[in-house]
């Protein structure tokens, strides 16, 4: 093994390490949804963003403040409402006098200025306000007045969106999805789960998660994610998923022709490169496999897809579409 491959070995042993007792910490507050916990790791060891989309009372801002704590990252909070404006979000300028009486203006820095950004009910505040995110997800800063702030590293979004309640909301627009590395359907508990979490959160004392990670070990992390090997078979498996998704694309199979609108973009199949990588560093593996695509390819595709009116006149979902798209994947493997 050379200097550079032993490197590597020694840097993902050592944030799997770290990740395991992260998980644990995270297990102190968050009963079951294993699955959730794990995408929204992946979405942080990915460097992106995260939208959680579920139900009220399924713990998805318990899980957005336990992550900041486990991660030891800076976070803040923004409750997304109709009256919200961009200035609330990323800070404005204001007019400063001073003793001799000479004005000045003096930026004051929005919550945007943090580490871990809760974005709470993104889908509330109007698409002008949402909009004040886009620059800060992508290039990691904002320009207010003409002059660029670079925002702290490592920086995250993680949205939180209520699938049931619409009136009042603004659907968020397809550029700012795109953003979002993963969409993290947060479901119900199952019977057992939730007689755990009654028994856990209805007493006297309430669980802590102590920090595990600092902000340094997490973008190492990171950099680790960047540098996993990734095999051919991998790399073709995460090209036939998102181009197959595409209803122009000559390899689209029909039923995706019928259903789907528009298709995931160049950005997706990244996505898919990078969270299959974080999920086999979760997992304490040292390279992604065929296995990584078809678990992450629904979380990466399904809100960077559209179904077509008749589609959804039909009660199609995305979901089951995906499905079918890995399964074919998965046979092509097989075969070959």
């Amino acid at each position: 093994m050379d200097q550079n491959a032993s490197a590597l070995a020694d840097r993902v042993e050592r944030t799997g390490n770290l990740l395991a007792r992260a998980k644990k910490q995270i297990s102190k507050r968050i009963i079951g949804q294993d699955t959730v916990v794990e995408q929204a790791i992946v979405a942080l060891l990915c460097g992106g963003h995260a939208l959680l989309v579920g139900a009220p009372g399924l713990a998805k801002t318990r899980l957005v403040d336990t992550l900041g704590t486990v991660f030891g990252l800076m976070t803040n909070r923004i409750q997304f409402t109709p009256d919200l404006m961009p200035a609330d979000i990323l800070g404005s300028e204001v007019l400063e006098s001073a003793e001799d009486g000479t004005r000045n203006f003096k930026f004051l820095k929005g919550p945007v200025f943090t580490q871990l950004l809760m974005a709470d009910e993104i889908n509330r505040a109007s698409p002008r306000t949402q909009s004040a995110l886009l620059q800060a997800m992508q290039e990691h800063q904002v320009t207010i007045a003409g002059r660029e702030y670079d925002l702290p590293a490592p920086f995250h979004v993680l949205a939180t969106q209520n699938p049931i309640e619409q009136e009042g909301t603004y659907p968020l627009p397809e550029a700012q999805l795109d953003r979002f590395i993963l969409q993290i359907d947060v479901k119900f508990p199952g019977r057992g789960t939730e007689r755990d979490i009654l028994i856990a959160t209805t007493g006297a004392g309430h669980a802590r998660a102590e920090p595990v990670f600092t902000p340094a070990e997490l973008q190492a992390g990171q950099d680790a994610v960047r540098r996993m090997p990734v095999g051919s078979a991998v790399v073709e498996a995460i090209l036939d998923v998102v181009r197959m998704a595409r209803p122009e694309d000559q390899s689209a199979p029909d039923y995706v022709r019928d259903a789907v609108s528009w298709g995931p973009g160049p950005r997706a199949a990244q996505a898919l490169m990078l969270a299959t990588r974080a999920r086999a560093l979760v997992q304490g593996r040292l390279a992604p496999s065929i296995e990584d695509v078809a678990a992450l390819a629904r979380p990466v595709l399904t809100h960077r897809m559209a179904l077509g009116f008749t589609a959804r006149a039909r009660g199609e979902e995305l979901g089951d579409i995906i499905a079918r798209l890995v399964a074919t994947v998965d046979r092509a493997e097989a075969a070959a």
